[in-house]
């Protein structure tokens, strides 16, 4: 069957969240916009975030929570499109949305609001979506070619918009990657992050038998520290604080975890020998601790019997573990699990106010395949909308 080609002022690949604000944001301008997505959906990763209210920003964004080779590279776009600048886009469609912790917001309903959003300002810069595109080919004569199952596009400016590889299940692929280095772009190592850690077997501390039990903690990794709460699972540790630290954490390397935030464990401990002589270590430990935990540790540390005849030798090695359990991880849960990918498109080969290719004129990276990794709660949507708008008003 022949192919028909048809002329656009750019063209993106991806209608994820980047995807469809850098969409909106240059049909607006006036902009000819083709929006091309692989799957048959818009937004996928939009519609699951946040348990399916979506985390679509956080308060608190600032440059120094984002993981890149180039710390510095995030500062122009968040400067320039902000999370205010989105929140009033949310608030201009009467979308209601609340705060949960650390600055966090949160759509009260469902995420279909904020996918529905951007797909009305995306038809109000008549912008084209096509759906079940899948590409077989990328070439620049002049301008950019596409080549789809079904037709041939062109355009001046191409716009790679289609994430990274975490989720896998929901149709993630290299494929920005790839096409960045098929025009000499570098990239960066990728590996998992927001993602829980396995255990070793045979790791000090840790037991199956603790899966379900959640804690406040803070976790240390790399110079970085993360206050909030883990939790045991049958094949490691999960919970917000863990998956903070993964975007931190390089194989081999042990993350410390203080299961006693805000407690000497040490003094609480030698006051407890003191003030309670005839109490069990585990009656002790589950004072501060979770029950299930306290007994695992009473077991592992203490002997059976009275906290008056436990030695103080004893009772500061477990005061150690319990200020400062050094926990290393066997793996991570790899990219099924992960939230977001760490690495991607170098930053030195990018243009950090247009998102534009130092070396290929009319290329365009944007988002997750970037080489730039929010924290968890509405970072990383935030760095799509940013990326997004940028290279929307340069296209």
């Amino acid at each position: 069957m022949r192919q028909s080609t048809t002329d656009f002022d750019v063209i993106i690949i991806g209608a994820g969240a980047a995807g469809l604000m850098c969409a909106l944001t240059a049909g607006q301008r006036g902009r000819r916009v083709l929006l091309l997505e692989r799957t048959d959906k818009a937004g996928a990763k939009i519609l699951i975030s946040g348990g399916g209210r979506c985390n679509f920003t956080n308060r608190g964004i600032a440059p120094d929570r984002f993981v890149s080779g180039n710390p510095h590279f995030c500062v122009s776009a968040l400067r320039r499109y902000t999370q205010w600048d989105f929140l009033a886009l949310v608030e201009r469609h009467r979308i209601a949305y609340h705060e949960k912790t650390l600055g966090q917001l949160f759509c009260d309903g469902s995420a279909r609001a904020i996918v529905d959003m951007l797909l009305e300002e995306c038809e109000g810069g008549q912008v084209t979506l096509r759906f079940g595109q899948g590409i077989s080919g990328i070439s620049k004569p002049d301008g950019f070619r596409v080549e789809t199952n079904a037709s041939v596009f062109t355009a001046p400016a191409l716009v790679l918009a289609t994430g990274g590889l975490s989720i896998p299940k929901m149709g993630a692929t290299g494929f920005s990657h790839d096409v960045a280095r098929h025009f000499g772009l570098r990239v960066t190592e990728t590996r998992p992050g927001l993602v829980p850690f396995r255990a070793k077997a045979e790791a000090p501390g840790f037991d199956a038998s603790l899966a379900g039990v959640s804690l406040d903690a803070i976790v240390s990794c790399e110079r970085r520290s993360f206050r909030e709460s883990i939790l045991f699972t049958h094949r490691g540790l999960s919970g917000p604080a863990i998956l903070q630290i993964s975007s931190y954490w390089r194989p081999g390397a042990s993350v410390a975890v203080d299961l006693l935030p805000g407690i000497d464990a040490a003094a609480f401990l030698k006051e407890r020998k003191r003030t309670r002589p005839r109490a069990s270590g585990r009656a002790v430990l589950s004072e501060v601790l979770p029950a299930r935990l306290a007994q695992v540790l009473a077991d592992i540390h203490l002997p059976s019997t009275e906290m008056a005849n436990i030695p103080d030798r004893i009772l500061s090695a477990l005061a150690e573990h319990l200020n400062s359990w050094h926990f290393a991880p066997l793996e991570t849960e790899g990219f099924a699990k992960a939230e977001v990918t760490v690495g991607g498109i170098d930053t030195r080969d990018l243009s950090s106010k247009t998102m534009e290719a130092r070396e290929v004129k009319g290329l365009y990276a944007i988002g997750e395949a970037v080489d730039v990794t929010g924290w968890l709660g509405g970072y990383n949507f935030q760095w799509a909308w940013s990326s997004g708008w940028c290279a929307g008003q340069a296209v």
